[in-house]
């Protein structure tokens, strides 16, 4: 499971808030949602947001296991 806990601290750490990524580097509100909820977002949300924070991936998401698919092979 892919997680974006990162990206809210490393926010901080800039000085970004959710209302400067939507209003003045026009990340959709609906894409601030599906991270808050760590659901799906394109590779290119996530290239903008490091454009954006002058970051890397690592400090924006991260990879978890999940417990309920943990058993799962794919």
């Amino acid at each position: 499971m892919i997680i974006y806990d990162k990206l809210w601290k490393t926010m901080q750490a800039k000085g970004i808030s959710q209302y400067d990524l939507y209003t003045t580097y026009n990340i959709s509100r609906s894409q601030l949602d599906r991270l808050r909820h760590n659901k799906n977002v394109e590779v290119n949300t996530i290239d903008k947001l490091c454009h954006i924070l002058n970051s890397r991936v690592e400090d924006i998401m991260e990879h978890v296991e999940d417990e309920e698919n943990k058993e799962q092979v794919f």
